[in-house]
């Protein structure tokens, strides 16, 4: 038999996070974010749920292809626009829609030989240093752009370094706004952070990015129960061996944990090479039988182990959820997994490991 280990993507908690996303920014339309393989979950896998959104945005040209190919004929937004000059030609077959934010690419497109003029997002760099014009330069880089026979349409986009945190986004929506008052064009704002904390702010277009997977953007100050929201992936596996400890038993590499007193551990058939962190500590939260318990030891490539005290019924086979959806509708979120490993949950997401067998639930 296979090894008892696998991740299922549960479609009805996509379509629900999406439905969400709608009810935050009624007026709105939503962009489906399925960049990084949709956060680890599989273009492909994720499509049916997700294709009540608006549009689909992504990062590269063979993600493009892959949402035309399952039958998409909406919107497809480049988040990062091209790369070099010969992707606009695939923009052009594809009808993809693009970020502009350096001029470069203003001076690809001015030598883009097309018949179907292109639909461009101008991205602003309102404080967040990544990518975008400078607003002292944004006007000039749209006025370029207007001039251009290949541009259609100019929508107006920037990207917040804070909707999840106590800084917020007040002031990079006021730069934002005062550059471009009197501009024309469809603008995009809300990221999922500040879709969720921030309803008063109010775009054209919103990007539910990680809501849609099911994990909190300011988590740990919220949890996706606040939200609303429900997780879209499960890592399960099941006990695979049990081992009996008197006070002073080791588990695990190096000896990191040495058990207080007599107790029962369960051996799981889940590691780092599964894509579960290996920085997560003796106490990460797990569910045993739908029970919360919590992990012993180091984290090995193929094994962890689990203190299975609180569910003493346990045994070999049990079902362990590492996160997601456990037996008897526990949850546990993939936000906690993550904070316990020091990290977020939209890592953990993406670093599935592909030897997981992934399955699509209704």
């Amino acid at each position: 038999m296979p090894r008892p280990i696998d991740a299922v993507i549960h479609s009805d908690a996509l379509a629900a996070n999406l439905g969400r996303a709608r009810a935050a920014a009624p007026d709105a339309r939503v962009w489906a974010v399925v960049k990084a393989d949709a956060y680890g979950h599989g273009i492909e896998r994720v499509y049916e749920a997700l294709r009540g959104a608006d549009g689909f945005a992504l990062l590269d040209l063979a993600e493009a292809e892959r949402v035309r190919a399952l039958g998409w004929r909406g919107p497809v937004l480049l988040l990062e626009g091209v790369f070099e000059p010969r992707d606009l030609e695939l923009c052009s077959r594809l009808g993809l829609w693009h970020t502009v934010h350096c001029d470069a690419q203003i001076d690809w497109l001015a030598a883009h030989k097309t018949q179907q003029p292109h639909r461009v997002f101008l991205k602003m760099n309102s404080g967040m240093n990544r990518l975008g014009f400078a607003p002292t330069a944004f006007r000039s880089a749209w006025a370029r752009l207007n001039a251009l026979p290949q541009v259609d349409e100019i929508s107006l986009m920037t990207h917040f370094s804070d909707a999840d945190g106590e800084r917020g986004i007040d002031h990079q929506a006021a730069v934002f706004e005062a550059t471009t008052a009197d501009l024309p064009g469809e603008r995009s704002l809300s990221n999922s952070a500040a879709l969720l904390r921030h309803p008063a702010l109010r775009s054209d277009w919103v990007r539910a990015g990680i809501l849609s997977y099911g994990s909190a953007p300011d988590f740990p100050l919220h949890d996706i129960a606040h939200w609303g929201l429900q997780p879209a992936m499960t890592l399960r596996s099941r006990l695979i061996a049990t081992q009996q400890l008197q006070p002073g038993d080791t588990v695990g590499y190096g000896s990191r944990f040495a058990a207080p007193q007599a107790l029962r551990i369960g051996i799981v058939a889940c590691g780092y090479a599964d894509g579960y962190p290996r920085l997560c500590p003796t106490g990460t939260p797990v569910l045993v039988d739908g029970v919360r318990c919590s992990t012993v030891g180091r984290v090995s490539m193929d094994m962890l182990a689990v203190d299975l005290t609180p569910v003493p019924g346990a045994t070999l086979g049990s079902e362990v959820t590492l996160w997601g959806r456990g037996p008897g509708g526990a949850v546990l979120p993939i936000d906690e997994v993550a904070q316990a490993a020091g990290t977020i949950g939209y890592e953990l997401m993406c670093a599935l490991a592909r030897r997981v067998p992934v399955s699509v639930a209704p």
